[in-house]
């Protein structure tokens, strides 16, 4: 009898998982006339949305094991629809509903990871910066991971008050209160539904659930469109002098839509929707996928919908450069941006022992090292590991002392530098790899360490090898440097043409997207590693695009 109850139970808790693991969340698009003169006609008590739900619950009924279907979002201002958890049955009985016009699985995308003003030649009282141009009735809606409210780049000193055509709030949430927003930030909204129905629910240990950013790149983006003008900003004296936001006057709307593991499309449709009604005068996203047919690219519908209510969509075309027709976001009514260099850099020399001297990038502060040994592969148990400097794979006896060669790829670059550190590791020389080609990239490291370029890792690679002697090298950092040639596009930079509609120029155009100076969250190391204790003001991020945020 015992065993045929935990037969049973079993047998009831295979089947209830088998029809959870089913259900899917679904971004399902209606016609809106048609379903008002339809469904909701049939019940005018109802709102729309519950009556289709209503149905689809009826004719699904029938099924014992099958589970209610579950609204997160109903869209009615940017388009027209909602989102769902759906069974693949409970999707079949939407056909039976007139005015249904298709269903896309919902996804997650990823996010798109001082000197620009000058840079554009933005010059206060000019131009682009005119009395008139500046005005501070435009509200810049941010979709991304939300935002440091305190941070200096966010204060009100000296605005008018708020448009009175804005209709958005300030959400309350963890560490997050009303008067967290003011004249310059007049609104912030979260949306998580989507993401946790697809990732679980939110760690808070690792982020808040709240428009509070954890991760920087929100707050980042927010200052970079509007940040106020702030003096003698720096990152541990780089990079130093006025950090602006583009139209530094504008105010500025968070709206949270990612989290740790992306960005769900369900969520960021809520947001475009609601941030449309709250009157958002542009939409700034730099976070996408892969380039889709615009009726099936939910960004695309949405922004169609926006551009239609009078508000101007921009987003970045992604970071899967420098193969051709990698762009996302590509739809013609988006300003589709790409990134591209300064002519600012942070240059490193790395000196052999050979007497060959190469140069190099990065954004550690801090004192050159001496001529040490330079060990790459051999510094580990295991080689191919070794090489990319993944934790856990590197030597302590091999590597006290001494700096490190690593290639790129599998982990982060600041996490190899880390690796080595903790290793006992003096130094570390980053690696491109021949396809990687000769972009250099100016990280926040925790230690002595500089990326080069192909060409010269390829010499280093082949000393390492042939050297008569022992193997050395020596790092020095040089600060602040102007005067390159820009604008160069960066080769991360996602490239047209468009995958989608060729004939469509795309993307639009190129703005600064490398080294980016702008407001970054006390508590977030630069690095974002663990073991970083630093705080700062201001970082700077590779992966930006200016005019994506303006």
């Amino acid at each position: 009898m015992i065993f045929r109850t935990l037969l049973f139970l079993l047998a009831y808790m295979v089947t209830n998982s088998v029809a959870v693991m089913n259900k899917q969340t679904y971004i399902i698009h209606m016609d809106k006339t048609k379903i008002k003169a339809t469904v909701h006609s049939q019940d005018k008590t109802k709102p729309w949305f519950k009556s289709v739900i209503d149905f689809i619950s009826e004719a699904s009924s029938s099924s014992e094991e099958e589970e209610a279907p579950q609204l997160l979002y109903v869209y009615e201002t940017s388009m027209f629809g909602f989102a769902a958890q759906l069974s693949n049955k409970q999707l079949e009985y939407l056909n039976q509903i007139d005015g249904f016009l298709s269903a896309i699985p919902d996804e997650l995308l990823t996010l798109h990871t001082t000197y620009s003003p000058h840079f554009l030649g933005l010059q206060n009282g000019k131009g682009l910066w005119s009395a008139s141009n500046l005005a501070s009735d435009v509200i810049i809606g941010v979709l991304d991971t939300g935002i440091w409210p305190e941070h200096i780049s966010f204060q009100d000193t000296g605005l008018s008050k708020v448009p009175s055509r804005w209709k958005g709030a300030c959400e309350v949430g963890t560490n997050f209160s009303s008067s967290c927003c003011n004249k310059k930030l007049v609104g912030a909204r979260v949306f998580l539904q989507g993401y946790e129905k697809s990732a679980g629910r939110i760690n808070e240990t690792l982020d808040y659930r709240s428009a509070r950013d954890a991760q920087g790149h929100g707050t980042h983006t927010a200052s970079t469109a509007a940040g106020n003008m702030v003096s003698n900003a720096s990152f541990f004296g780089l990079a130093g002098g006025s950090a602006s936001g583009m139209r530094y006057t504008s105010r500025i709307a968070a709206y949270k839509v990612c989290w740790r593991l992306g960005c769900a499309n369900s969520d960021i449709l809520a947001a475009i929707d609601q941030a449309v009604a709250d009157g958002v005068d542009v939409l700034s996203l730099s976070l996408g996928g892969i380039a889709k047919p615009y009726y099936n690219d939910s960004i695309a519908i949405a922004s169609f919908g926006a551009t239609q209510k009078g508000v101007f969509v921009s987003c970045s075309a992604g970071n899967s450069g420098p193969s051709s027709s990698t762009a996302g976001n590509v739809a013609p009514w988006i300003m589709t941006v790409a990134a591209s260099y300064t002519d600012r850099s942070f240059p490193t020399q790395v000196k052999l022992g050979n007497g060959k001297v190469f140069k190099g990038s990065s954004l550690y502060k801090g004192k050159k090292t001496s001529q040490l040994p330079l060990v790459y592969r051999n510094s580990s148990r295991a080689q191919r590991t070794a090489q990319y400097c993944t934790k856990g794979s590197l030597d302590p006896k091999l590597v006290k002392g001494k700096i490190v060669a690593c290639e790129r790829g599998i982990n982060s670059r600041t996490g190899k530098g880390e690796e080595v550190k903790m290793a006992g590791g003096a130094g570390m020389i980053l690696l491109n790899s021949e396809n990687q080609g000769e972009e250099l990239f100016a990280d926040p490291h925790v230690f002595p360490a500089t990326s080069l370029g192909s060409s010269a890792s390829k010499t280093i690679r082949s000393y390492i090898f042939h050297s008569a002697k022992a193997p050395t090298a020596s790092i020095s950092f040089l600060g602040t440097t102007y005067g390159d040639t820009a604008p160069v596009m960066a080769a991360f930079s996602s490239r047209g043409p468009s995958s989608v509609g060729p004939d469509v120029i795309k993307p639009d155009v190129t703005a600064p997207g490398v080294n980016i100076l702008a407001a970054w969250p006390p508590t977030t190391s630069p690095s974002m590693l663990k073991s970083d204790k630093r705080s700062v003001l201001f970082n700077s991020l590779r992966y930006l695009n200016v005019l994506s945020s303006c």
